[in-house]
């Protein structure tokens, strides 16, 4: 396969499948070079394929000869003797003193556009980096939030003004073979039980809401079906061989997981009920103890309400502050702005590596790397990015990473946290009891090392069992393939669903996934939920807990269906066909 870089786009050729526009029609037009790896989702600016006005968005903007003196252009994951393997990390940009902007009602802000000034940001290349001495306060001004959290106040978060894709025909893209690599999607449907058989009114089922959760093949149902009847005990400690082998088949789902992220070994993976569970274990186990009155964490205004609520919680607990990194008009998170929000006081940043709701691919790469170089650890929450693309924990830098089973076709109620070694051992204990203790008296506890230390009481051994049956059907399907299939199937899905009057799409980021959000003018979006169940199509309807995102387009909900690699071009037309019913 040519993959040059772990996070590279792969290209349809490798798996003998023609491209998408060499089934368009052709015209005599100037040929593009191919870029030798495609790695926009570890730095767009490497991926010149996509026609991106990248003058619009902020004052991090790189024309084509730009590229050539960018400074992590092209850079692959190296080993550092001090830690795990890096992807190096991008020069490090000061934001620009934003210009005055006058007073407006609008969510819209622009983006600023003065020459940014790099001078005061610590050199990336030193190996003990240190904040700049900085000449005056007002100097640190220039860092501070300029939308600040307060429970007490309605919270807006501004988005530049990208401009929105012209109106008129939609582009022409056509339905993609109905291949995963090489595999028939048919044969992969009939994996899965629930898509053979009929709804209760004999309606087929047509499953599109796999960003609320995915479904599940027989190779895992059958997996918890063997945990139950042959091997059910309790882990560790047994003196028999029940207790032996579920011992050894819960370890080993969890040397799956640590393979299927690129973790180091099986210790740094803490099996939890999943995302949620993982996010507040690692704020109150890892961050609260490095918090005192003022300090401040950094989200971004993409988030789930899981990755803002127990952020929340703490700030009530320990008088933090949470700053927000607003997004563009597109749904891609401005650099410049998330840049500007780090003050010596920036304790943690977490972030999610896909939105739930636009699907935008957030540049967490680039942004983790940043933080890092000022010292700032950092978590990604992977729910939505583990499913849908390949994902490397250790290129990507971050000291946490987050996902959910029941989202990447395992069962529900099991999880995985991925945290480097140096931040699982500084973590307190997130809950006591048994099996995480190596020592008990009436006057202290040992605790027991990671990923022990986190694992209290008796855990989802079979949820654990049934999420590594998951990890390896997936892997056998093909994690690059299937995402390459995904993202053919996306954009045949918006190209058609933007031909309906009324309809607009909500996200235009140039890298996403999976999600196709969607309102219709004229229609509630519970009306387009009603009306679409009818036909057998099962999407979400709401504000998909993420209602900050939302508010940013002035809305409060909207219809999303969500793509997985199970699901066909001839969904996509039933779809259409049945949004198009309700068009007015």
């Amino acid at each position: 396969m040519t993959i040059n870089n772990w996070l590279a786009w792969p290209d349809p050729r490798d798996f003998g499948l023609p491209r998408p526009e060499d089934l368009l029609p052709t015209e005599p037009q100037e040929t593009k070079p191919e870029p030798e790896a495609r790695a926009w989702l570890a730095d767009p600016r490497l991926a010149p394929e996509f026609d991106l006005n990248l003058s619009k968005i902020g004052s991090l903007a790189f024309s084509q000869s730009d590229l050539a003196t960018t400074p992590n252009q092209g850079v692959k994951p190296t080993i550092s003797p001090q830690g795990p393997p890096l992807t190096q990390a991008p020069q490090a940009i000061a934001p620009p003193k934003p210009s005055p902007e006058p007073a407006s009602s609008s969510a819209l802000a622009p983006i600023p556009t003065s020459t940014p000034s790099w001078s005061w940001l610590p050199d990336l290349e030193r190996t003990n980096l240190s904040w700049p001495a900085l000449d005056s306060p007002q100097d640190w001004s220039l860092l501070a939030n300029q939308f600040p959290y307060s429970l007490s106040q309605e919270q807006t978060y501004p988005i530049s003004t990208v401009s929105a894709p012209k109106s008129g025909s939609p582009e022409i893209y056509p339905a993609p073979p109905a291949l995963v690599g090489l595999k028939p999607v048919a044969d992969l449907r009939a994996d899965f039980p629930i898509l053979n058989r009929p709804l209760p009114d004999g309606r087929p089922l047509i499953w599109l809401d796999n960003a609320a959760t995915s479904q599940k093949p027989r190779a895992v149902i059958e997996r918890l079906v063997q945990y139950y009847e042959s091997e059910n005990s309790n882990v560790h400690r047994g003196a028999h061989a029940l207790a032996d082998i579920a011992t050894e088949a819960y370890e080993r789902a969890r040397a799956t997981v640590a393979r299927f992220i690129g973790a180091p070994g099986p210790e740094n993976i803490v099996f939890v009920r999943g995302t949620t569970e993982a996010l507040n274990l690692i704020a109150q186990a890892f961050v609260r103890p490095r918090l005192s009155p003022g300090d401040e964490i950094i989200v971004t205004a993409l988030e789930h309400h899981a990755n803002i609520v127990p952020w929340q919680m703490l700030a009530q607990q320990t008088g933090a502050v949470i700053k927000v990194a607003p997004f563009d008009a597109s749904g891609q998170v401005i650099f410049s702005r998330y840049a500007e929000l780090f003050t010596p006081r920036t304790r943690f940043v977490s972030l999610a590596h896909v939105s739930n709701v636009l699907g935008t691919v957030v540049n967490a790469t680039e942004m983790v790397a940043f933080a890092r170089s000022l010292g700032v650890p950092t978590a990604i929450d992977g729910a939505q990015s583990v499913p849908h693309l390949p994902v490397n924990v250790q290129a990507l830098g971050a000291d946490f990473f987050v996902f959910s089973g029941h989202k990447i076709f395992g069962p529900t109620g099991i999880g995985a946290l991925y945290g480097t070694t140096e931040a699982l051992q500084e973590a307190q204990p997130y809950q006591g009891g048994g099996s995480m203790i190596a020592d008990v008296t009436f006057e202290k506890t040992i605790y027991r090392d990671p990923p022990d230390k986190f694992e209290a009481g008796t855990p989802n051994i079979a949820g654990a069992v049934g999420l590594g049956a998951a990890l390896e059907y997936f892997s056998q399907v093909g994690v690059a393939e299937a995402a390459a299939y995904e993202d053919a199937l996306l954009k045949y899905a918006e190209a058609k669903l933007s031909a309906i009057p009324g309809l607009k799409i909500i996200g235009s980021a140039p890298h996403k996934v999976s999600v196709s959000t969607f309102t219709l003018a004229g229609r509630s979006n519970e009306e387009i939920g009603a009306h679409l169940a009818k036909a057998g199509i099962a999407l979400r309807v709401g504000h998909h807990c993420a209602q900050p995102t939302l508010r940013a387009f002035g809305l409060e909900s909207a219809v999303r269906p969500s793509f997985a690699f199970y699901n066909t071009p001839e969904e996509v037309d039933q779809l259409v066909e049945s949004v198009a019913q309700l068009a007015l």
